[in-house]
């Protein structure tokens, strides 16, 4: 009887490691990135189009610099690496992960602090294979699964542009990492698994502008890496592409072609106007992290980069959703009865309605329309809250400002008032709580 229990309980252990393994196979044997496509990809060296890489013609024949300083902007290296206040790409910037914060690294040439010491063939190391100049592995927060399909010569002109940049000594933040989380050994097996280290590789079957879409989109931009839901070994699941993902307490909205959650319904136009400008009439304004995305790299782009991308996302198949359609414009008269939230109410009379008018269309420009935008009509209400909480940031050419209140209002208000405008001008109420709000407020 012992023996059959102990041959019972060995077969179960085997059938259980073989589930494990199937799983683990299952994820890392996902399909490419751009797979959908369908059709052969070729060496950069084979393609006979012109080249998806490097800075666009508009930047053949003049100042090196400036191409350099193209490629970086396309790579929104400065976002993640510069702290709020800080010097641009000093580091020190915080992203605050389930098990622990992790501390962006000093960019800069600084011989002790920054990358002054590193070698050509060491930053490519760094980007392509997340290999640091010591041996340890980066985790994957830098997105060198990504940024594996930059090739050499893109890789290289980011190096130049951060050496032209002036040198800024600050000394680079420890992560606060738990066991088994702090063992970057542990990078190298996930990196076997989850990073191909290959460089991009064109389909000639598609035309050159979606080519370069793709560059931009899945390696220089690494746009994934925020809209794609990750797996159980926090690898981007390419089977559910672009279908939507959270990080630092934002949601990064489905971007596939489904009509109801995604970019579906969206015109050319409307998506170009969205990541030049960071706001599309009726679509909403990018805020949080796109919003520093548009600011400081989409914006950046030349009209044909923006059309490429605009190109290849247009190609992505639908991820359904759970989201909602957006609702329609609101009723000048709401009903407040059917909006039980008297504290929401009153702050929305006292310091929105100014400016997003209280039928949520905008009262001073485009921009401050509330109804039909996706954040509104997503009932985790969480964008909305963080908007509340945090505010545009400095006003901008393409931006409008608009003041963070999480100084002035408690958990409480901040969640009543959030609930009352996903209720008021959604297609469906939020239901925050203060600890809801808490959580975000952490989470940045």
């Amino acid at each position: 009887m012992k023996r059959k229990l102990l041959l019972s309980l060995a077969a179960l252990v085997v059938v259980a490691g073989a589930a494990a393994l199937g799983v683990v196979g299952w994820m890392a044997l996902q399909p490419g990135p751009y797979a959908f496509a369908g059709g052969s990809t070729v060496p950069l060296t084979a393609y006979q189009g012109p080249s998806p890489t490097g800075a666009p013609a508009e930047f053949a024949g003049v100042d090196a610099a400036k191409g350099a300083a193209y490629i970086t902007a396309m790579a929104d290296c400065q976002a993640c690496h510069t702290a709020p206040g800080g010097k641009p790409f000093a580091g020190g910037r915080a992203f605050v992960l389930p098990f622990g914060t992790i501390y962006t690294p000093n960019l800069t040439a600084d011989p002790e602090t920054g990358i002054g010491n590193w070698t050509d063939a060491q930053f490519l190391d760094a980007v392509h294979r997340g290999i640091a100049p010591d041996g340890s592995h980066y985790y994957p927060a830098f997105p060198y699964p990504s940024y594996t399909m930059l090739s050499d010569e893109d890789v290289l002109a980011i190096k130049a542009h951060l050496f032209s940049l002036p040198p800024v000594k600050q000394a680079n933040k420890p992560n606060t990492f738990g066991f088994p989380y702090n063992q970057r050994w542990l990078m190298a097996i996930w990196s076997a698994l989850f990073n191909p280290n290959e460089r991009f590789r064109p389909a000639p079957e598609k035309s050159p502008e979606w080519n370069r879409g793709a560059y931009l989109v899945e390696a220089a931009g690494h746009c994934g890496e925020c809209h794609t839901p990750r797996n159980l070994m926090q690898a981007l699941d390419q089977r559910r592409k672009f279908g939507g993902a959270t990080g630092e307490g934002w949601n990064a909205y489905n971007i596939s072609t489904d009509k109801v959650s995604g970019v579906g319904d969206w015109r050319p136009d409307e998506l170009a106007a969205y990541l030049s400008t960071g706001h599309a009439r009726g679509r909403g304004v990018a805020s949080g992290p796109m919003g520093e995305a548009v600011e400081l790299s989409l914006s950046q782009l030349t009209g044909a980069d923006i059309g490429a991308i605009v190109t290849y996302l247009r190609s992505v198949p639908p991820v359904k959703g759970d989201l909602p359609a957006p609702a329609g414009p609101a009723p000048a008269t709401p009903q407040i009865a059917a909006i039980d939230n008297p504290v929401g109410k009153r702050i929305v009379e006292g310091n929105c309605a100014s400016c997003h008018a209280w039928t949520g269309a905008g009262a001073a420009r485009e921009e401050a329309q509330l109804t039909g935008v996706r954040a509104v009509n997503d009932p985790s209400g969480a964008n909305v809250a963080l908007m509340i909480l945090h505010g545009s940031g400095a006003a901008t050419a393409r931006r409008p400002y608009m003041p963070g209140f999480g100084k002035v209002y408690s958990n409480d208000e901040i969640a009543a008032v959030t609930n009352y405008v996903t209720a008021r001008f959604g297609a469906q109420p939020s239901r925050l709580m203060a600890a809801d709000i808490a959580r975000l407020r952490d989470a940045n």
